[in-house]
């Protein structure tokens, strides 16, 4: 036995969940590992294993989650916790991730979306917790920078002379939107983690997972991330449609929430770029770059807003597009 599964099982003997059978269940970008529970009278958990010798903190996790609860929302209950040893055990909420519901049933498209829709919509009526950090735009231009320090050096075998021009550019675009920290932002809400659950009513409906990295945001950030998703194309017109649907319950002003979607959409897009060419080149997880066409893809379209001109004449000029050869040398460079 590892000193990691010896510190696993003597987490577990503090709880009803001892003995139990564990399989693993799909894990995420993270250093994170997640186990599916088993006792013998059926019964289901799920281990989250994050050490924090590999950079992992589930006290984040574990505080958002709780807020999140106390909104009626449908984050997963914490049934036990050992915060420096990085473990918790939480409430199973299934299999059922939208993505894969939708696989199976693509008539459920519609009414899955309205109901991420309609949780964002309810969630933005709270204040965030007072001590959550801001995304700030000069962090954002950080992050969406990271498409010049990974994903262009791997498609290119060069740096680029105009990254300081281009996070500048990124950081005003964004500090020009009103109500950047309005609300609370997951982050990371899209289709494959979110869990339809139709037992429960109303917005209690959607399963929340992967939300440790939540900040303070605009109000159109993780509808942009649902919307504009990585994984799974969303058909234009749908997209349009939760726009309008989120608009008419808030009552934002059109024009301004579309600037705000396309300017975040392009800040998260470059991001994603970078995390994806990162994920393959220093990580070894080569499956990434199959997505990166669909990333760039949302990409265009946002930096088509006139707010963005500048911004996409510094992109044109700097970032190439993912032809096949670009995609084949990011695979070939992918760390054993």
């Amino acid at each position: 036995m590892t000193d990691r599964a010896a510190e696993i099982a003597a987490f577990l003997a503090t709880t009803d969940w001892a003995g139990a059978e564990a399989r693993p269940l799909a894990g995420d970008a993270s250093m994170r590992r997640y186990l599916r529970l088993t006792r013998a009278d059926g019964a289901r958990a799920v281990l989250m294993d994050a050490p924090a010798a590999h950079g992992e903190d589930v006290r984040p996790f574990v505080a958002i989650d709780r807020y999140l609860r106390g909104l009626g929302l449908s984050a997963p209950g914490i049934l036990a916790e050992d915060a420096d040893a990085g473990l918790l055990l939480l409430e199973d909420l299934g299999d059922a991730l939208f993505a894969r519901v939708l696989e199976r049933d693509p008539a459920l498209e519609r009414p899955l979306y309205e109901a991420a829709t309609d949780l964002l919509v309810a969630l933005h009526r709270h204040a965030p917790p007072a001590d959550l950090a801001t995304y700030t735009p000069a962090r954002m231009a950080d992050l969406a920078c990271l498409a010049l320090d990974w994903y262009r050096p791997g498609a290119t075998g060069t740096q680029s002379p105009a990254r300081d021009v281009i996070h500048a550019e990124i950081q005003t675009v964004l500090a020009t939107l009103p109500e950047r920290d309005a609300v609370l932002i997951q982050r990371d809400y899209h289709a494959e983690n979110l869990l339809w659950l139709p037992e429960r009513d109303g917005i209690a409906r959607v399963g929340l997972l992967d939300f440790q990295d939540a900040m303070r945001g605009h109000r159109a950030y993780d509808l942009v991330s649902v919307l504009a998703d990585a994984r799974r194309d969303v058909p234009p017109e749908l997209a349009r449609a939760m726009i309008a649907r989120y608009i008419a319950a808030t009552g934002q002003d059109s024009a301004t929430f579309a600037t705000a979607c396309a300017c975040l959409g392009a800040q998260r897009n470059l991001r994603i770029l970078g995390v994806f060419a990162r994920l393959c080149l220093r990580d070894g997880k080569a499956h990434y770059i199959d997505l990166i066409p669909r990333v760039w893809g949302h990409l265009c379209r946002d930096l088509r807003h006139p707010a963005l001109a500048r911004l996409a004449a510094l992109v044109g000029a700097e970032i190439p597009a993912p032809t096949p050869g670009i995609l084949a040398r990011l695979r070939s460079g992918c760390a054993a």
